[in-house]
């Protein structure tokens, strides 16, 4: 089947148009206009998906972020470039879905929260016709810190960054979720009535300011979001069986943290 009649059913669930402003999102490299036998699902294309999807074979990686995040200026072959170049000779299409997967219903948010048992949930910041980015929502009570070990226990993670000047413990009930770099929507969590902001890459400064308006926080990276990859490849198998279709799934089992604590 052509990768296109793949993409078509994507969109369908996820379509392009719920991306926020100027966000990559759609087909960066290669063709849609392929057949398919492999599709491989991933956070992040690196020198270890790449080589992993040449390995396997596959024609087809669907990613969050986009391989090709700064203009190029040349396709020499520089380590960065190569990844590129290696695309390309082994004809591997990529199609990125970055923010539109965070802001549908039932997407990678939803997931979070489904994981975290946050209910009553409500979006964090809309973005146009009643979708929006990040959920806030109701939790059993926990202390902060219970709260803390939960998540990361969850996400498997070695560490977690608690946003806290050392003393605070309260109970919390009310908690606001948001995965990869959100610290630009925890206004929104604060009048929302959220206690507790969860999202990745929190500015030192940022912390400071989210602690003087009342609002605690947890950082548990940015790579949380290889859900991603699980979660649609759940999807595609599903879709698969409904529609008949003679492909093979496959979820990455490449690490692109770039991240590990002592």
């Amino acid at each position: 089947m052509k990768a296109r009649q793949v993409i078509k059913r994507y969109e369908a669930y996820c379509p392009q148009g719920l991306s926020l402003e100027g966000d990559i999102s759609g087909l960066q490299i290669g063709t849609l206009d392929k057949e398919v036998k492999r599709i491989m699902l991933a956070l992040d294309v690196r020198e270890s998906t790449v080589a992993e999807a040449i390995e396997q074979e596959a024609d087809l990686i669907i990613v969050k972020h986009a391989p090709i995040f700064r203009p190029l200026k040349d396709l020499t072959a520089t380590a960065q470039n190569q990844l590129y170049i290696d695309l390309i000779k082994h004809d591997i299409a990529v199609y990125v879905s970055h923010t539109n997967i965070d802001i549908v219903p039932d997407g990678l948010n939803d997931w979070f929260c489904d994981l975290l048992d946050i209910d009553n949930r409500e979006i964090l910041s809309p973005s146009k016709d009643g979708y929006g980015i990040g959920r806030v929502g109701d939790i059993a009570p926990l202390s902060f810190e219970d709260l803390a070990m939960k998540v990361k226990q969850i996400f498997h993670l070695d560490s977690i960054r608690l946003v806290s000047y050392g003393k605070e413990n309260p109970l919390i009930s009310r908690v606001a979720i948001c995965g990869g770099s959100g610290q630009g929507f925890y206004q929104e969590a604060l009048a929302k009535g959220a206690q507790v902001y969860i999202t990745g890459d929190i500015y030192y400064h940022t912390a400071q300011e989210m602690l003087t308006n009342g609002l605690l926080a947890l950082d548990p990276g940015h790579h949380i979001e290889v859900l991603f990859a699980e979660r649609l490849a759940a999807k595609f198998e599903a879709w698969k069986a409904e529609d008949n279709w003679d492909i093979e799934i496959l979820t990455t089992q490449a690490n692109t943290n770039p991240f590990y604590h002592l």
